[in-house]
């Protein structure tokens, strides 16, 4: 690997044994430059990485500027390899570049290219794309890909006295399943191997050879074939593209796990993180972890479950044949000790520790869409930082922190970014008060970039979809829902093009059930209007005026009604009798006059 020709190590995507390999290579060979499995337009945001601000887990979030639905990601741990190799050459002052098809391309590739002349087909004509690990593991006797890859790469002994070994013998191995099983059958990875040895190519007459490539192992054997740089552009000829933009936004340990859907996902990021950064001890260190976390949930836990539980995981490897406890045997010997053979505190501790909620953080110096920008100025002077465990937070109306809190989370809501979920207060019943479950999820980014057309701002923004959603509602019951989504929202400037759309939908519909759907949400808004000091005069007459029709049409809309529908038309009059003596309360309130003279219903209590 130190000979003639690039360094070319081959990693485990978030595996801590790659991370710490790929650190000792590159302290050994001091390369001139490092390539990495990566965007190329990224390359401008590298620097960005030596920021202290900027805290993994992080992605790269790429959109299509005319379509920001359209996105993609490329996360990056504390135990990334390719995070590791960024850190590297920022330190020691090397160029750093990624060098994978361009997100451009990416984002446009909405479908497989046909297969390229000379790709292999097994089983049959299906293309397939084998798992490297699984095979590995298989070859080796193992029924568990994790595991093997834990006795083999992860419980390597520290002080391994070539540094490049690894890499060589993972690349041999890797070498070996091309050969049998193909290129792997999927045209995208022979385009972006293409793309790799193009950029090799380009980066070796600016470095000579004293250049590293750290990318995933699958595809250093591609990157070793002799092929011409005509038959690489050929593959790369024609690809669709669209323009993009990319930024830095936080990730999260649970985005990182295979559960979460991600392709390149793994079963522990919580326990790898810990295995990356445990600088001695790692047993003994995390199973004290956890008894600081069963602790806090209130079980009896002592120092010396703790020293059983690190003797049995050692007992357990010994038993097993393991170099060293994996995960595996701390969980049992957890399970065994300290929760006395019952699944559920385990349950907390994988979600907890072996998974986490671990959320990164990205400088403000990263470039933003302005309403990106404007959410984080408000998030600031709100202290309402995003965070990945889901929380419960109690908002008191009546207080000008918690008010602005309510309405940020309402605007976000109305922009389809999915903050924040309403709940059912506890304790209380009245409209100051407010209960939210707050938890921060990486798609997140996403759907602010897309709101982003709306406007700069989130009231702006906030404001512009109501306005849009309101001239295309579909009925009576949406416009009103919209009118008291705007109240709690505080956007009284959108409340004119809602009332014109509920006035022109109201004047329009006849049917008796539709008017009842719409009246309770209708007086609610009243009632939130009051608390938040919202003028709601014009609601209040459409309110009365709806009232007074379903009166007038109710008996005959009762008449020749089958069981469904009187059941049905019962729960109408139910909530339209709720809603009108409410609607009473805050006509007469807003008034200073009769409850029933004023709302206009008196006679027809």
């Amino acid at each position: 690997m130190t000979g003639a020709g690039p360094l070319l190590l081959g990693v485990r995507h978030h595996g801590p044994g790659s991370a710490r390999a790929v650190r000792a290579a590159l302290d050994a060979a001091r390369p001139a430059a490092v390539l990495i499995e990566g965007p190329p337009e990224a390359d401008a945001l590298i620097p960005l990485a030596a920021d202290p601000e900027l805290r993994p887990p992080v992605a790269l979030l790429a959109h299509a500027v005319d379509e920001p639905g359209r996105s993609a990601f490329w996360p990056f741990a504390a135990f990334s390899p390719e995070w590791v190799a960024v850190r590297w050459a920022l330190e020691h002052g090397v160029p750093a570049r990624f060098i994978d098809l361009p997100a451009a391309h990416t984002l446009a590739w909405d479908a497989e290219l046909p297969a390229a002349e000379g790709e292999s087909e097994v089983a049959e004509g299906e293309q397939v794309r084998v798992d490297p690990l699984a095979a590995l593991a298989g070859a080796a006797g193992y029924d568990d890909p994790e595991r093997w890859w834990e006795d083999a790469v992860e419980h390597r002994g520290a002080g391994e006295r070539d540094p490049f070994a690894p890499f060589e013998a993972l690349a041999e191995a890797m070498g070996a399943l091309r050969e049998r099983y193909g290129a792997g059958g999927r045209p995208r990875d022979l385009v972006r191997e293409a793309q790799m040895r193009l950029r090799l190519r380009a980066a070796r007459k600016e470095f000579g050879d004293t250049v590293a490539v750290v990318c995933g192992a699958w595809h250093v054997p591609a990157l070793r074939e002799r092929t011409t740089v005509t038959a690489d552009r050929a593959l790369l000829k024609g690809l669709p593209k669209v323009k993009t933009e990319l930024t830095w936004v936080p990730w999260t340990h649970r985005r990182l796990a295979r559960s979460s859907g991600y392709g390149a996902g793994i079963d522990s990021p919580g326990w790898y993180g810990h295995l990356f950064h445990a600088p001695d001890r790692p047993v003994e260190r995390w199973l004290t972890k956890v008894a600081g976390l069963l602790r806090e949930e209130d079980r009896i836990v002592s120092s010396a479950h703790v020293i059983e539980a690190v003797r049995l995981a050692d007992t357990l490897a010994a038993m097993r044949g393991r170099p060293l406890p994996g995960l595996g045997e701390t969980t049992d010997a957890v399970r065994a000790v300290m929760c006395e053979g019952s699944d559920v505190p385990l349950a907390l501790v994988h979600d907890r520790l072996v998974v986490g909620d671990v959320l990164g953080e990205v400088p403000e110096s990263a470039p933003a869409v302005p309403l990106q920008r404007d959410l984080g100025r408000q998030q600031r002077s709100l202290r309402l930082r995003p965070e990945a465990l889901e929380r419960e937070l109690e908002l008191d109306l009546r207080g000008d922190t918690d008010a602005g809190r309510s309405r940020l989370l309402h605007r976000l809501r109305l922009l389809g970014i999915g903050w924040g979920e309403p709940g059912p207060s506890r304790g209380s019943t009245g409209t100051f008060r407010e209960t939210w479950r707050l938890r921060w999820e990486p798609e997140l980014s996403v759907r602010v970039a897309e709101a982003g057309v709306w406007g700069t701002t989130v009231a702006a923004a906030a404001r512009a979809r109501a306005e849009a959603d309101a001239a295309d509602a579909g009925t009576l019951a949406d416009v009103t829902a919209l009118a008291e989504r705007c109240l709690l929202a505080g956007l009284p400037d959108a409340l004119p093009a809602v009332m014109r759309a509920l006035a022109d939908r109201a004047a329009l519909d006849t049917d008796v059930g539709h008017l009842a759907q719409a009246l309770p949400a209708l007086v609610r808004s009243l009632r939130y209007g009051d608390v938040r000091g919202t003028d709601t005069h014009a609601l209040s007459d459409v309110a009365a005026a709806l009232a007074e029709r379903i009166f007038v049409g109710l008996p005959p809309a009762c008449t020749a009604l089958d069981s469904d529908a009187a059941e049905q038309m019962r729960g109408h009059v139910d909530a339209v009798h709720t809603s009108v003596g409410l609607l009473g309360e805050a006509m007469g309130s807003a008034t200073g006059t009769d409850p029933g003279a004023a709302s206009g219903t008196g006679a027809a209590g």
